[in-house]
């Protein structure tokens, strides 16, 4: 694991594999937190040593003020410095890419994949926020039907952004296909539960070096 800057100042923190697998993936935290969340760095440590390059990302708002909300009208400079890392992040591992995060950079993660299909192959969203807590029927949904690449979601059972019944039922409009993990127990921050990586590791594990689209 190395910290360093990348493009205009971006703060990254590589997780580089000792047998790295051709598969790289883009890590983004919360609104309220930074790429070094301990929850970020369980899922690099464990996805580096299955062999996947993993950058773990400070958006855009973060990098300009360290604490608060990221801005609504950001979120078009937030997904266009995480377009740019995995181009990035594909130029250095040579295969697929995964674009990964915990609620707000999940939810722009998956935004990015729909406006730009070739960007990634896959989305892992870790405590998607579906809906504020308390507002269902403000759903965070719009762009689902446009992202066609795999996702694999894990939310906690307590989750106050979407419940698993939520979750399920929204969905299944993704072309590209849903898994859904939920950690029994656990609320938006995943602390509580038993939440076990192995399913992330075996999800990333399904884009190896063969894993190309035609054309790339």
């Amino acid at each position: 694991m190395d910290s360093g800057s990348w493009g205009n100042g971006n703060t990254v923190v590589w997780h580089r594999p000792e047998k790295p697998n051709g598969t790289g993936m883009v890590l983004t935290h919360g609104a309220g937190a930074t790429c070094r969340t301990p929850l970020l760095e369980a899922v690099a440590n464990a996805c580096c040593a299955a062999g996947v390059l993993v950058a773990r990302y400070d958006l855009p708002f973060r990098q300009k003020r360290p604490s608060g909300p990221p801005h609504p009208s950001g979120g078009a400079a937030d997904r266009s410095g995480l377009a740019a890392l995995a181009r990035e992040l594909r130029r250095q591992c040579g295969g697929a890419v995964v674009l990964g995060g915990h609620s707000y950079g999940g939810r722009q993660a998956s935004i990015l994949a729909s406006e730009e299909p070739e960007i990634a192959e896959g989305l892992l969203l870790l405590s998607y926020p579906l809906h504020p807590p308390g507002k269902p029927e403000q759903l965070r949904t719009g762009h689902f039907p446009l992202v066609h690449v795999p996702a694999l979601f894990v939310s906690g059972t307590k989750d106050e952004f979407g419940t698993p019944e939520e979750l399920e039922r929204e969905t299944h409009v993704i072309p590209g296909g849903a898994r859904l993990e939920f950690v029994a127990g656990a609320g938006h921050d995943l602390r509580r539960g038993k939440f076990s990586l192995d399913g992330v590791v075996q999800f990333l594990a399904g884009f190896s070096s063969n894993h190309r689209v035609a054309g790339r």
